[in-house]
C-alpha cells in the first residue's frame, strides 16, 4: 500500500492556522511511503505507521461527523469500532443514526455551536481525540470540517476524509497490533523467486 506524504503543517493561513488537508490542485506530496505485507490489513497499517498517521489502539476515542450521504455507510465501520473497545463520539446528526443502529456514542458540539460548551475542535486540541474521521458538505459543514480537518493536522491525529478509507482503517485495526515484521524488498523479492 503506498501512501501520499503532505506537507499541511508547512502552509498556513495568514492567521497561523494549518490549511484544509482536502486537497485542491496546488497541493503536491512531498513523497510518498509503501507498506508491504502478507494482506492488505497489515500493508495499510504499516503505511499509515510510515506516513505518521500511526492508527490509535482500541481503547482510545474517534470523533465521527459524516455528510448525510455517508450516514448509512459508516453504520458498519463505526460498530467495528465498537465492537474493539474505542470510544466513540459524533455530532449530533451521526451520533442519532448511530444510535438508531444500536451504537454507543456521545454527542458533542460542532466549532459553530461552541458558544454553549466544548466543542470537537477544542477535544482535538486538548489530545482527547485520537482518529478523527469527516466527510463534510453543505456550508456550514464546510466551516466546520475546515476547523476539525486543521485541528487534527496540528495535533498530528489520523484522519480520513472518505468512508473507504475508514473502511481500510477498521480492518487494518481488526488485523491486531502485533509487531510489524520488517524486510528489506531485497529479501521480498527473494521470497517471491523461491515461492
Amino acid at each position: 500500500v503506498k501512501e501520499a506524504v503532505l506537507p499541511f503543517k508547512r502552509f498556513r493561513t495568514y492567521d497561523g492556522l494549518v490549511v484544509d488537508s482536502l486537497l485542491g490542485p496546488e497541493m503536491r506530496s512531498t513523497g510518498e511511503v509503501m507498506g508491504i505485507d502478507k494482506d492488505f490489513q497489515k500493508a495499510f497499517s504499516k503505511s499509515q505507521s510510515a506516513a505518521g498517521s500511526a492508527l490509535p489502539k482500541p481503547g482510545a476515542t474517534v470523533f465521527i461527523s459524516v455528510a448525510d450521504r455517508d450516514k448509512r455507510l459508516v453504520v458498519l465501520p463505526a460498530l467495528r469500532l465498537s465492537e474493539l473497545g474505542y470510544r466513540l463520539l459524533a455530532t449530533k446528526g451521526t451520533q442519532v443514526v448511530l444510535a438508531r443502529n444500536g451504537i454507543e456514542s456521545e454527542a458533542v458540539l460542532k466549532k459553530s455551536q461552541g458558544d454553549i460548551g466544548e466543542t470537537i475542535v477544542d477535544l482535538i486540541n486538548s489530545g482527547k481525540v485520537d482518529m478523527i474521521v469527516n466527510t463534510p458538505s453543505g456550508s456550514s459543514a464546510r466551516a466546520d470540517g475546515y476547523e476539525i480537518r486543521a485541528a487534527s493536522i496540528a495535533a498530528d491525529k489520523p484522519i480520513f476524509t472518505t468512508i473507504s478509507a475508514l473502511s481500510a482503517a477498521v480492518g487494518a485495526i481488526s488485523s491486531g497490533f502485533d509487531r510489524f515484521e520488517v524486510k528489506t524488498l531485497q529479501e521480498y523479492e527473494a521470497d517471491r523467486q523461491v515461492g
